[in-house]
């Protein structure tokens, strides 16, 4: 069992969960050696026990880490321990594609092509390494704060194709290439097939085939044609539509055949978006980086397709399932299909069988369970076929001037679908619109809507107008769909808790946890009351206040002096900061050693209490010595003997007595590159127990004279999003630095405070 606080190889400790998926869960943790944040991968106790797996796994992560580009989530570590299977992974802070395509439903054209070209980099690089993603979809694409696209789950994902069972591909189904739907060789167009899929859906707001069950997606993944983006969206550039077509083309040869290729004509498609650029090769060429046919194959392949040339219309006739009339047709379909299945297979994955199956190989489960999956899904067909006949013409009975009711379902007439696609419109966006504007705008889509009226508080949305719908904008519903809508009441209005005599951390939850926003807390000197102690607030305890409304809360300091503020030790000795400390009634606590690239050794490089916050008398206080810069690596040696023994005199120091000197001189670094640091360090925050609705976050950092903003959310949230994990990056030249920093955060009015701790590493 995996729990914060843990240790896994006595490097890494485990902070959180943040996400699980089918076969992995994710942790956020800190490399203590390094003193940075990651994220690790544990893969789940069904896939550790396979062995072959495993081994897989470790020696695809590993050529995985080889890897190194902005646009792919770097691997740092791959490991075991106690059983326990896991890669050390870059942390990025953001939300995953899929995520941010389900809250914008459609993104804006150059938006999407912009994403599909950043993804498109990062497979490049794979790609250049002989690496193939093979399962590149929304979810594994990660958008960070800064708008950075991250492609993850390298390596996994082609361990997984050898080994998952057919239960563990149905997240992934709905953008595996035709070639990976059959189970056969996949290759880097196969990247490039799925990377369509994702502008596809990106663009659209749906994925091009969908089905009720797996295999059914997988037979329209092999023989069903998209719908044309310029049919679900009027503003589709004609270049971007070619663009798609050509990478979801069904057979890979005439998919782009370098990802190189693809991302040139994205860029183009920004300048020129009507231009006529996008080429169809109907050519049939080999240009697989993993295995180069040689002249002899070459002269076969070509004698053997002059003489039993294969078309398109061939296969998909001897495909295509047979129309049995009566229930005694369905062995012969059944025998057909079998037939067909393994004719086909023959003649267009002659060369193919001699292939390295060590990866590429179809699981014997996965072919028995999509040949029999073909043959049921073609008898249910048929059945269907058959009954819906009989039901126009009347054999059944049947009125084909009824229109189905919502009252009751029967047997497996569910199946039928009740509304056609042009019978479904998008619901608008109604939210912050008044009560009436927002029933205005709904009949205007429809006059069948059912709307549903619900009333809540919001310290955020005036009376009278929606803060919240349902089903949310740019959902296709019928004609006669319900709407829920939810008004706001303004803010709850209620007494003012009685916190007097609390200690001032547990006042300020209690106030919070009824809804009120804190705006500030005021100390004042009182000789009869404890320090720290709430003596009221202000408007007085009890009087009626509206959840919106801020409260000043005002705490005893004790009697004059009992309340110290806290000084800056950072750049002091550990015998300099005593004397501070001691100095204004405070004491020195534990001390601690870490490496820092802005404070020499034996100087405070960080303190547990932030300066300049009142803390009372007789506090103890945790200082961070620093032990001097991280090692670097041994320069060449250029450098003499005598500019070594004049920087090192220039530069050192005594030790104290908490560190012992070392004999060898330090070796200067005048002669190198300079290095330039970031500043960086991780916060969750949480959204305000009194919000309600929606609201949109502001968040900055303050250290010292240094200000920056941290986060900006562009839009309205509600607290679905939240635990957040703010990650924060400050270069050196914007007057950042190691050691504490506070994060304001602003939900709409409402201010929140957290701590930081930011610390150094070489900017990329």
């Amino acid at each position: 069992m995996i729990k914060p606080g843990m240790f896994i190889s006595e490097r890494y400790e485990i902070v959180e969960s943040i996400g699980s998926g089918g076969m992995a869960d994710v942790y956020k943790a800190v490399d203590r050696r390094l003193n940075r944040n990651v994220a690790i991968k544990f893969l789940k106790a069904e896939f550790a026990d396979d062995q072959s797996f495993v081994d897989k796994f470790r020696g695809e992560a590993q050529a995985a880490a080889m890897l190194s580009h902005p646009n792919i989530v770097n691997v740092y570590d791959v490991g075991e321990d106690s059983g326990l299977y896991f890669i050390v992974m870059e942390l990025v802070e953001g939300i995953t594609l899929k995520k941010f395509i389900e809250r914008k439903g459609q993104l804006e054209i150059k938006e999407a092509v912009g994403i599909g070209i950043q993804i498109a980099h990062g497979l490049e690089c794979a790609h250049e390494h002989h690496i193939i993603h093979r399962d590149i979809k929304p979810q594994n694409i990660i958008i960070s704060r800064d708008g950075k696209v991250k492609v993850t789950d390298f390596g996994i994902a082609k361990a997984v194709t050898a080994n998952t069972a057919i239960n563990q591909a149905i997240g992934s189904v709905h953008y595996l290439s035709p070639e990976q739907a059959r189970g056969g060789y996949s290759d880097e167009k196969s990247d490039i097939y799925s990377l369509g899929v994702t502008i596809y859906e990106m663009i659209s707001g749906k994925v091009p085939f969908g089905g009720e069950n797996t295999v059914t997606v997988a037979l329209q993944q092999i023989q069903g044609e998209a719908q044309p983006l310029n049919e679900l969206r009027e503003d589709v550039p004609a270049s971007v539509q070619k663009i798609v077509e050509k990478c979801m083309q069904k057979k890979p040869e005439r998919r782009y055949l370098t990802v190189t290729d693809l991302i040139s004509d994205l860029k183009r498609s920004m300048k020129e978006p009507e231009g006529d650029f996008v080429n169809m090769p109907a050519a049939i060429v080999s240009d697989s980086p993993t295995r180069q046919m040689n002249k002899d194959e070459l002269k076969t392949i070509k004698t053997e397709s002059s003489k039993k040339k294969i078309s398109e219309d061939e296969i998909s006739d001897e495909a295509e399932p047979v129309r049995a009339k009566t229930s005694e047709a369905a062995p012969v379909a059944k025998k057909k299909a079998v037939a067909t299945t393994q004719t086909t297979k023959k003649k267009v994955n002659k060369i193919s069988k001699e292939e390295d199956e060590d990866i590429d190989a179809m699981d014997p489960r996965f072919e028995k369970f999509i040949i029999a999956g073909t043959v049921l899904l073609a008898i249910a067909l048929c059945i269907a076929l058959v009954y819906l006949v009989m039901r126009v013409t009347g054999y059944l009975g049947g009125n084909t001037a009824q229109t189905p009711t919502t009252t009751g379902y029967q047997g497996f007439t569910t199946a039928a679908p009740t509304a056609a696609p042009e019978d479904l419109i998008s619901v608008p966006s109604v939210e912050d619109l008044s009560k009436e504007d927002a029933e205005k705008t709904l009949r205007l889509k429809s006059e069948s809507f059912t709307i549903i009226w619900k009333e809540d508080y919001s310290a955020t949305v005036e009376a009278g107008r929606v803060i919240a719908q349902y089903p949310p904008a740019k959902r296709d519903v019928a004609r006669d769909a319900e709407i829920t809508l939810t008004i706001s009441v303004g803010p709850e209005t209620k007494p003012i808790t009685d916190i007097t005599g609390m200690k001032e951390e547990e006042a300020i939850a209690a106030l919070e946890a009824d809804g009120f926003v804190i705006h500030e807390v005021e100390y004042r000197p009182n000789a009869e009351i404890e320090a720290q102690t709430v003596i009221g607030t202000e408007p007085e305890i009890g009087t009626l206040a509206k959840t919106s409304d801020t409260i000043k809360v005002v705490v005893s300091g004790g009697v004059d002096g009992n309340m110290v503020e806290m000084p800056d030790l950072s750049g002091h000795t550990y015998d300099e900061a005593k004397s501070l400390l001691e100095e204004r009634g405070l004491k020195i606590g534990e001390t601690d050693f870490m490496n820092s690239d802005n404070y020499e050794k034996n100087l405070v490089c960080g303190q547990s209490v932030l300066k300049e916050k009142m803390v009372e008398l007789g506090t103890a206080v945790n200082i961070t010595l620093s032990l001097g810069k991280s090692e670097e690596p041994t320069p060449e040696p250029t450098t003499t003997t005598e500019a070594t023994t004049t920087t090192t005199e220039a530069t050192t120091e005594e030790p104290t007595t908490t560190q012992e000197p070392t004999d060898e001189p330090e070796v200067t670094t005048e002669s190198t590159e300079e290095i330039i640091y970031s500043y960086v360090g991780s916060v969750t925050i949480n959204w305000p127990e009194s919000l309600e609705g929606f609201s949109s976050v502001y968040a900055e950092i303050y250290q010292g004279d240094a200000q920056a903003v941290v986060y900006d959310s562009g839009e309205e949230l509600d607290s679905s999003s939240f635990p957040l994990q703010l990650a924060i990056v400050e270069d050196e030249d914007t007057g950042f630095t190691e050691g504490a920093a506070v994060v304001h955060v602003w939900f709409g009015d409402e201010e929140v405070t957290y701590n930081v701790v930011l610390s150094a590493e070489p900017a990329d």
